[in-house]
């Protein structure tokens, strides 16, 4: 019985989309960009987010984001759910 030779490019061709699912945020890794300097292109988001020690997963996830080379304004734009302070019902006057 003969086996046939696996062919490592079209198994990581496969499964990269498996391994590279879509990128998720959460409040926690989206904080690591509260001090970015936006407006800011992918590649300084990214560059950003390694110089200031930001998980692998932050950079995954800029990684992945669509470059038209256009700067994005600010999380919102990667980001739509990012809570704003308008989400808390925290009232800052009464304290």
């Amino acid at each position: 019985m003969t086996v046939a030779p696996i062919d490592y490019g079209l198994f990581n061709s496969i499964f990269a989309g498996i391994l590279h699912a879509t990128m998720y945020w959460t409040l926690e890794l989206a904080s690591y960009l509260e001090d970015a300097p936006w407006p800011a292109t992918k590649d300084e988001l990214i560059d950003f987010s390694i110089r200031s020690g930001a998980p692998l997963e932050v950079v995954e996830n800029l990684q992945e984001l669509e470059d038209d080379g256009q700067p994005y304004e600010s999380i919102e734009e990667i980001w739509p759910d990012y809570p704003t302070k308008e989400d808390f019902f925290f009232n800052e006057d009464e304290y």
